[in-house]
């Protein structure tokens, strides 16, 4: 308030910097809303990526619980006929 009341060079150019420096903050302040938008559009598609992923594991899970034969095993067969 002194520096916009004051008539000397130095307060004038005190002023200025002062109104710039607001002017950065409130364009800082704008950028950092248009970044959480975006990160809050992330993290929604994130969210439905992943509730699709789950759905997918959890028909595969059901799937493998019906399909539930036997299985013979992978591998070799090692022979004890000696």
């Amino acid at each position: 308030m002194l520096s916009s009341v004051l008539k000397s060079q130095t307060a004038i150019q005190m002023n200025i910097s002062i109104i710039r420096a607001f002017i950065a903050l409130r364009q800082m302040v704008a950028g950092y809303d248009e970044l959480m938008k975006r990160i809050e559009e992330l993290e929604i598609n994130t969210n439905m990526q992943f509730s699709e992923i789950y759905q997918a594991l959890t028909e595969l899970a059901s799937k493998k619980a019906v399909n539930d034969k036997p299985r013979s095993p992978i591998g070799y067969r090692i022979s004890y006929d000696e």
